[in-house]
């Protein structure tokens, strides 16, 4: 909007599909809704009375500036005992979200007109989080014929003076694939070669579904070239928590604290302590979690393989899958508007997540199995998923 008001920055609009999907919620009374990633479990009832209880106890202060000593020290210990990775209290800060951590890693990491490597399909926010950032971001094309796996041919082209970072994330929002030993030795060499810093955004690492995760930095001489963000959104299904993490050298973490003084000062302390009983009881916690997505995953799966005009990789991670939607020689923005007003279905266009993911939709599987199957069932009854050509 331009205004005389509001920054020339902002006159022209950021908000992508994914921001503009919340307008749509209230439209139909049946709306099935598989646009964004938050999903319809609820946080453990367990954390949930411990955190309340903490708080009743006194925890209603600001922590440390890097975050509550007792949750670094349980991430010290998670990464220990998952990755056999030697962390110390002063290469973690707590943050008030992956989001957060990923705008404070690049505030602290770039000079004006750095380059950013992403890797496209890419999560939406990344392009702009670079230029809040004063950045440039620099677009890796990934495609469904590779899997969707990194090319380090195509990855090398890119690299020119000014790249500093590369960011990778997988298992992957939205295309769901895991990123094999290959893929991550292959991205080990170039950030070595070139002297890159790697920024991991670990969100999904609960859902890896074929091979356990592997962390980029548990590879050889590349801990003190990675930066790591975590959240306790997905895995613990703490979306509104609002809990996440960076894992990085103490000269970053010291930086990124000193930037967060003049943002949010610490992260909620009632969230924190949340964080401390979602690590502590983990094992439990989400086998659960997995194995209901993991369900959900193979049952979309099968149906969409079912559904002449969709198509997809089978699962691999994550809590999405990226439909292919060419077959019905429409745009991705209007096959999601179609699903909207013919089907009552809420999803999201592939090329909301750059433009090599024009011809897919990506569905959210943030719904039991009933909806799914009340969804898909829709689905197939469209004229536009089975006619011949349309």
């Amino acid at each position: 909007m331009k205004h005389r008001f509001i920054s020339r920055r902002y006159w022209n609009s950021i908000e992508t599909a994914m921001g503009e999907s919340g307008s749509f919620l209230n439209e139909y009374d049946d709306l099935i809704n598989l646009s964004l990633g938050d999903p319809d479990l609820t946080t453990d009832e367990r954390i949930i009375d411990l955190a309340m209880r903490d708080a009743k106890l006194g925890h209603t202060h600001y922590t440390e500036f890097t975050g509550d000593v007792e949750l670094r020290n349980e991430l010290t210990r998670f990464f220990k005992e998952e990755y056999d990775l030697n962390y110390n209290n002063k290469e973690i800060m707590v943050t008030t979200s992956g989001c957060h951590a990923m705008w404070l890693v690049l505030e602290a990491i770039l000079d004006d007109d750095d380059e950013v490597i992403i890797h496209e399909p890419y999560f939406t926010p990344y392009p702009q989080q670079v230029k809040l950032a004063r950045g440039k971001a620099v677009v890796l094309e990934t495609y469904e014929e590779e899997e969707f796996q990194i090319n380090v041919e195509r990855l090398e082209k890119l690299i020119t003076n000014r790249t500093k970072a590369l960011i990778i994330n997988t298992p992957n929002n939205p295309t769901g694939t895991c990123f094999s030993r290959k893929t991550m030795e292959d991205i080990c060499f170039i950030a070595k070669k070139h002297d890159l810093i790697v920024i991991a955004d670990d969100i999904y690492t609960s859902f890896s579904y074929a091979e356990s995760f592997i962390p980029i930095a548990s590879f050889e001489g590349m801990k003190e070239r990675t930066i790591t963000i975590g959240s306790f959104s997905k895995n613990f299904v703490m979306t509104g928590w609002r809990i996440g993490y960076v894992a990085a050298p103490d000269y970053i973490i010291s930086t990124i604290v000193n930037i967060n003084e003049n943002n949010v000062f610490t992260a909620p302390s009632i969230s924190q302590r949340a964080a401390i009983y979602a690590l502590r009881m983990r094992k439990d916690i989400n086998t659960y979690i997995v194995e209901e997505f993991k369900k959900r995953m193979f049952y979309a799966y099968e149906r969409i393989c079912n559904i002449p005009n969709m198509s997809v990789l089978p699962p691999r991670g994550s809590i999405y899958l990226f439909v292919n939607i060419k077959k019905t020689n429409l745009s991705s923005e209007e096959v999601c508007e179609k699903l909207l007003r013919d089907a009552h279905i809420l999803a999201l266009p592939g090329n909301t997540f750059g433009n090599c993911g024009e011809g897919f939709i990506r569905i959210a599987l943030t719904v039991n199995t009933d909806k799914l199957k009340e969804a898909f069932d829709r689905i197939e009854k469209m004229d536009i998923f089975n006619a011949a050509t349309v």
